[in-house]
This record gives C-alpha cells, sequence and structure tokens, in this order.
C-alpha cells in the first residue's frame, strides 16, 4: 500500500541551514586624481550565483594554496594586529597574511594587475611576488543567513601610486566585466551589493578624516544577529 506523503503545515517547515561562510577578500584598488578619489570597480557576470550582474571591488574566496604563495614586503604590523582582532590571538601568522595574499591574487585574475615585482625563478602560482606593504584593512562583513552562498570577507585598501600601478593597465575577465574608475563621492553611474556601498561610505569618511589612511584605523565588522543587522569596530 502506497502512503501519500502529507504537507507540511504551513510555518512548521524546517528551515534550510544556512552554509558556513567561506574566508574571502576584496581588494579597493584607489586611484587619486586631482583633489579626489576613484575606486576600482567591475560587474560580476550574471551568469554568477552570487551576487550577478552588480558592480563590486576586485575579490573572491581565499584559496586552500594562499597561504604557500611567496611574497615580498610583508604585512604592516598594525594591519596584522587587525586582523588578529577579527581570527583571535591563536591565530597563525600565515592564515592572516593569505587573506591579504588572496586579495591581491584575485585583482591579477580579475583585473590584470600586479601588485608586486615580477617573478625571477619562474614560479607558476603567480607571474609576480605579491608586496603586501601597502595593504591597509578596511572593512569585514559575513554574508547574512539565507544566502545560497556565504562568505566572511576582508576588505583591503592601496593607492595606485603606493604600489606603482598604472590605472589605465586594467583589462576585463570572465569573473569581472565594465571594469571602471568610479569617483567615490559618484557612485550613482553602478549599481552595486548595499553592503559595498556601506562599505565605499566607511571609505569617504575615512580619506575625509585623514587622506592618507592610516594602517592602526579602527575596522567597521558588519554581521548578522538574531536577524539584525549589526555593525562593531576591530
Amino acid at each position: 500500500m502506497q502512503v501519500q506523503a502529507r504537507a507540511p503545515i504551513p510555518g512548521t517547515e524546517k528551515p534550510n541551514r544556512s552554509p558556513r561562510p567561506r574566508d574571502a577578500a576584496s581588494i579597493m584598488l584607489l586611484d587619486r586624481f586631482n583633489d579626489g578619489v576613484r575606486v576600482l570597480m567591475g560587474r560580476r557576470n550574471k551568469a554568477h550565483v552570487f551576487m550577478p550582474d552588480l558592480h563590486v571591488f576586485p575579490g573572491g574566496r581565499r584559496d586552500a594554496t594562499d597561504h604557500r604563495l611567496s611574497w615580498e614586503g610583508d604585512i604592516h604590523p598594525a594591519v596584522l594586529d587587525r586582523l588578529r582582532a577579527a581570527y583571535g590571538q591563536n591565530a597563525t601568522q600565515s592564515r592572516l597574511r593569505a587573506l591579504a595574499l588572496a586579495a591581491i591574487r584575485e585583482l591579477h585574475e580579475e583585473a590584470s594587475i600586479a601588485i608586486g615585482s615580477p617573478q625571477a625563478d619562474g614560479n607558476t602560482a603567480l607571474p609576480f611576488l605579491p608586496d603586501l606593504t601597502n595593504l591597509r584593512y578596511m572593512a569585514r562583513a559575513i554574508t547574512p543567513p539565507g544566502h545560497p552562498r556565504r562568505f566572511d570577507t576582508h576588505f583591503f585598501a592601496v593607492f595606485t601610486d603606493e604600489a606603482g600601478i598604472e590605472p589605465t593597465d586594467i583589462r576585463d575577465s570572465r569573473e569581472l566585466e565594465d571594469l571602471r574608475w568610479i569617483d567615490v563621492n559618484d557612485t550613482s553611474t553602478v549599481t552595486m551589493p548595499d553592503i559595498t556601498g556601506i562599505i565605499l561610505g566607511d571609505l569617504r569618511a575615512s580619506l575625509q578624516a585623514d587622506a592618507s589612511l592610516p594602517f592602526g584605523r579602527p575596522v567597521p565588522f558588519y554581521y548578522t544577529r538574531h536577524g539584525r543587522f549589526v555593525r562593531d569596530l576591530l
């Protein structure tokens, strides 16, 4: 005898378990021009499951091998301290550095921009040695529950002139299309995720307070607790 499955009583269905957030890193490449600052943004391909067809900063998840990448100039001690505040005092320096390395790797993969010196030994992991010296730690944000993919994203920033980057040397990729420089005070030309707009607001406030973006500045941390959007400082 076949037994027909009964439909659940409305309101009693078990919610889908949200995936655990994965470590990710994003980078705000800043170009000082005249009296203003521009930031590099690109549009995610519409085929993406996560944030399709929206303009974002270059970035992506931290790969398991990022901590093994060779590097030259190391991460600033004040930035390392802020990252340790995010992960706890027991976090290894290798793991924390891997977040910064992931940001620089993603920038190269998505915009063909290399922050660092060309590899002399032909190492195929990256065609350059990442230079972490001038990276600022700007924000941390965890994707709220309910999304098909969730990330614990760490946002870094670096100025093009400090990194020896020519602003015209950017190229679209399969990951990011329509790469363009956006005036941080006028983002009306692009559509972006809410959290990206919030972090850009923090960037504007930081630039107004001190245009050099000090390395040891407090870092805003965005997450959801009991269904409420929370902003803390690291």
